[in-house]
């Protein structure tokens, strides 16, 4: 397993060994020791989620206030642009992020440490993504950013107008978003 650090502190991409030959391939997709590693403490996944999605949707960008969600994300079908904006109002990277593509084809995981905001663009014809969550999914705690925040400027490489849920049309913006502390 590669370990690779971002420019957002705590922020990981993780890339398994594959093995390949004529069959297929094999990858071991997760290895608690190896990943507690590698992020340097102990974690426990309590949820795993997985979504299909059509080209040119927009998920995020999400996170909850209360009961903060830490995420390890993966590609099993497609291919996203996946971001992670820092929300922790003390840390020197507040209000920065940073992107990943992310696909199925190279594996790719990123660790998305509590007091992250998260996001992706699919950038395939449809992309299913699965994800693991250190605490449970609790809508009144979840709080969403807009994905065209412009003082975020993120450049989705968008080929069309996003598809965006209600609630991620209705997002706020950072300076008006709840923060960690």
């Amino acid at each position: 397993m590669k370990v690779t650090k971002t420019r957002l502190a705590d922020v990981l991409l993780i890339e398994p060994d594959v093995f390949a030959d004529e069959r297929g391939f094999f990858m071991e997709s997760f290895n608690a020791g190896k990943f507690e590693q590698a992020v340097g403490r102990r974690v426990s996944f309590v949820q795993d989620n997985h979504s299909r999605s059509h080209a040119n949707v927009l998920r995020g960008l999400h996170y909850q206030i209360q009961q903060p969600q830490a995420k390890l994300v993966r590609v099993i079908v497609g291919r996203i642009f996946d971001v992670v904006v820092d929300l922790r109002r003390a840390s020197p990277t507040f209000g920065q992020w940073v992107a990943e593509a992310l696909s199925a084809e190279n594996k790719r995981q990123v660790w998305v440490p509590e007091g992250f905001a998260h996001g992706f663009l699919v950038l395939s014809e449809e992309a299913e993504v699965e994800y693991k969550t250190s605490d449970y999914y609790a809508p009144e705690y979840e709080r969403c950013i807009a994905w065209n925040d412009p003082d975020l400027a993120i450049p989705w490489p968008l080929k069309a107008a996003p598809v965006l849920s209600a609630k991620d049309r209705a997002g706020s913006s950072l300076r008006s978003s709840e923060w960690f502390d």
